[in-house]
């Protein structure tokens, strides 16, 4: 893709041909910009460069609907320090994902994001590789949906695509569910229309038990624009990982615009 700085608008241009009738989306997607690979830049030398509150209050007024953190135990990468500072200067959403272990429960809810996606990942995780098993852990994840409602925090439980984890996902009362993009990712320049296709009948039964939508794990201006052609009642799609290497080429304000472009 960054050997042609220009391939992605030829992508995008094929779209129309996979589908005669483009549907049309009932709300705008939001763009949500995952800031975590800025903070892995940052703590690789100490310091405070690149800075994350510049970098955030930039990726805003460069038109992200949205902030993401995902702070680890190990703070590899967000720290505690830099949710609690984020809180007070942006101006979007701020949605903060982790595994809802205690310290990040006190941490989210002494913070008040907009909200809190709930992962299934384990402390020394790389990074996300599965949704929530949310018949097995129901009663805990339906404990904590209460608790972070109560609170005033939007909640959404991070799942793959399979009916029954979505069906157990809404019996917990969150709020949304966030699709675990990774597989259709993968399978998207062999057969896009078979990636997309158990994803849209996930959003359809989530959006049937009246679940928001989100997405998201490694979307990218490759496949981006067709997963929303296909799911355009998607409310946000979180997104870091790529865009911050396609910022390298395109430099941040650029890369936001051709994502945000990709959901228009």
């Amino acid at each position: 893709m960054h050997n042609n700085p220009f391939s992605w608008q030829l992508i995008i241009q094929s779209l129309p041909k996979l589908r005669s009738k483009p549907k049309q989306p009932d709300t705008m997607t939001k763009l949500s910009v995952n800031i975590n690979k800025v903070a892995t830049i940052r703590n690789a030398r100490g310091g405070d460069n690149p800075d994350i509150l510049q970098i955030a209050r930039d990726c805003e007024s460069y038109g992200a609907e949205g902030i993401t953190v995902h702070p680890r135990p190990d703070e590899r990468h967000i720290r505690y320090n830099d949710v609690i500072s984020l809180k007070p200067i942006l101006t979007t959403e701020f949605n903060i994902e982790g595994y809802p272990q205690k310290s990040f429960i006190d941490l989210v809810k002494s913070v008040r994001p907009t909200q809190v996606t709930l992962v299934p990942d384990s402390p020394d995780q790389i990074t996300s590789n599965c949704g929530w098993d949310t018949k097995e852990h129901f009663e805990f994840l339906s404990d904590i949906v209460s608790d972070l409602t109560e609170a005033g925090i939007r909640t959404s439980i991070f799942v793959g695509t399979e009916p029954e984890m979505i069906d157990y996902a809404a019996k917990t009362g969150t709020d949304r569910i966030e699709l675990y993009t990774e597989p259709y990712a993968r399978m998207y320049k062999k057969d896009p229309i078979k990636a997309v296709a158990p994803f849209v009948e996930a959003a359809r039964i989530a959006r049937k038990n009246g679940l928001g939508v989100n997405a998201g794990h490694d979307l990218s201006l490759e496949n981006l624009a067709y997963i929303h052609q296909e799911i355009p009642w998607i409310d946000e799609v979180s997104i870091g990982h790529a865009l911050i290497c396609d910022a390298i080429y395109f430099g941040l304000h650029e890369t936001i615009m051709k994502y945000k472009s990709c959901l228009n």
